[in-house]
């Protein structure tokens, strides 16, 4: 019995590498999850530019790597819980060989009393073994979804980490920004935007153009703080101000236009 014990603390020594690699390739499995869904979804919510400008390929290829790198996560994490389920599903073979190896290097009678006494015992023990494998599995998930959720709630606020609120009257321009740059990704190596001053005086109106992809609705939520600021200031002296969409913009006209057919009909 000294001898399955021993094959049975070394099955779950053996384990303790390969819980390690199943919890990192199922972090690394979540995070290449979410830059797909990330990608897809902006690719679902902007189909109507992609159909414009014909952009279904580039968005298309971009998905594929992306799902890719997340199949390779994948692969690598299943091929671990098959290495962890093998070695756990072997375990009582293991220790059965061990075990009569060791009654006949030691010359201990194997007569039908002990070989049934220990086989039965071997049957009690051997389904809590298998399920180590599936426990463990759980447990790496469920540790990595905890860390997740602690990353989540841990992270700071949106207002406190983008912008800086002032009620001082002493300033004269509700928006400033000076020398500011923005990173979705919080990585200041890769701004989103760079180098970015702006003034707004009060009852000031600004208009904010340019062309597709060049950063106008990045530059709204950076003042509303939901883009990390990497460098540079902002300071916001209240929340009252206003953005209007330029879809908006086109509605209003468009129903002016259809007043002024109607009254003139």
């Amino acid at each position: 019995m000294v001898s399955s014990l021993v094959v049975v603390v070394i099955t779950v020594l053996c384990n303790a590498p390969l819980a390690k690699l199943q919890h990192r390739f199922q972090s690394k499995l979540m995070e290449a999850t979410d830059a797909r869904l990330k990608a897809m979804s902006e690719s679902l919510v902007h189909m109507k530019v992609l159909k414009l400008y014909a952009w279904e390929g580039h968005f298309k290829k971009a998905i594929e790597e992306l799902r890719e790198v997340e199949y390779r996560w994948l692969s690598a994490f299943q091929l671990s819980r098959a290495y962890n389920s093998v070695l756990f599903w072997s375990s009582p073979v293991w220790v059965s060989a061990v075990t009569f190896l060791t009654c006949y290097f030691l010359e201990i009678p194997l007569d039908a009393s002990n070989v049934f006494t220990f086989i039965a015992t071997l049957r009690l023990v051997q389904d809590p073994i298998r399920a180590i494998p599936e426990v463990l599995g759980v447990v790496v998930q469920a540790k990595v979804a905890f860390t997740r959720i602690e990353k989540f709630l841990g992270a700071p606020e949106l207002n406190g980490r983008a912008k800086e609120k002032c009620s001082s009257v002493a300033i004269s321009y509700p928006v400033a920004m000076n020398s500011c740059g923005f990173s979705w990704c919080e990585d200041p190596l890769k701004p989103n935007l760079k180098d970015i001053s702006l003034v707004v005086k009060a009852g000031e109106k600004v208009a904010i153009c340019g062309e597709v992809g060049s950063g106008k609705s990045t530059l709204l939520a950076a003042m509303l703080g939901e883009v990390p600021r990497t460098q540079g200031t902002v300071i916001m002296l209240s929340n009252n101000i206003v953005f209007i969409l330029l879809s908006s913009v086109e509605d209003l006209s468009l129903s002016n236009e259809q007043k002024k057919t109607f009254i003139s009909s």
